[in-house]
């Protein structure tokens, strides 16, 4: 395995940008949880950051925007906004457990490709799928991204080596029904949109960035 500049990546190779991933989230969250308390921002403070900042099919659909270019930003902006401390702390975990193979694998800009993407295409799924305009916030959609991304080069490693698809196969349908209880667990609010639309484009991000198995051949090690 190489780093993005071709030596030997170390395990903690680049971790920084999963730490900032997650400052940031949790700064976010907190700081709506200290308005949740009246502490600071003025009223309807988190429902002010989800208007500006979450995603809204209407805005695609002629609503009238509260900026410029909202109709733009809330593709990447959502991605940081979480509905509760349960919310950003499940996805928070999962983001250091799945970004951590995705970062060893492809490096620094690597994962940041496939997170963007992710995120990009979790909006992209809710925007084409869904018929609800409620906003739209949360990680998930880039972290299906990274499960995507994830699942994409086991494929193709288990292809070069010629093992059976049977596990990578499983984990899709792991997710897939994974999704569907949560939706109903959840009273039909989960984004199984946005989950889609991220692990289809992390998918596809895995095979552009790092297209080979680890191996080229039985035998034969990857440079």
């Amino acid at each position: 395995m190489t780093s993005d500049a071709g030596h030997p990546a170390s395990p903690a190779h680049g971790r920084w940008i999963i730490y900032g991933l997650i400052i940031v989230c949790v700064g976010i969250e907190i700081t709506l949880q200290l308005g949740d308390l009246r502490l600071i921002g003025p009223a309807r403070f988190r429902q002010l950051a989800y208007e500006y900042g979450g995603f809204w099919a209407g805005l695609l659909d002629n609503w009238p925007a509260n900026y410029p270019l909202q109709p733009w930003t809330m593709f990447l902006t959502y991605g940081f906004l979480h509905t509760s401390l349960w919310h950003l702390g499940v996805n928070m975990l999962t983001l250091w457990s799945l970004g951590r193979p995705v970062l060893d694998r492809v490096g620094v800009w690597g994962f940041s490709a496939v997170y963007a993407m992710s995120i990009l295409g979790g909006a992209a799924g809710y925007a084409l799928l869904s018929d609800n305009y409620r906003p739209m916030v949360g990680a998930s959609g880039a972290l299906f991204g990274l499960a995507g991304a994830f699942l994409a080069w086991e494929y193709v490693d288990r292809f070069t080596l010629r093992e059976r698809l049977w596990p990578v196969a499983r984990a899709v349908l792991f997710l897939a029904l994974l999704n569907v209880v949560l939706y109903y667990a959840m009273d039909r609010l989960l984004a199984w949109e946005a989950h889609l639309g991220g692990f289809v484009a992390g998918w596809i991000m895995a095979l552009l960035i790092d297209p080979r198995g680890q191996v080229d051949a039985p035998g034969n090690p990857k440079p």
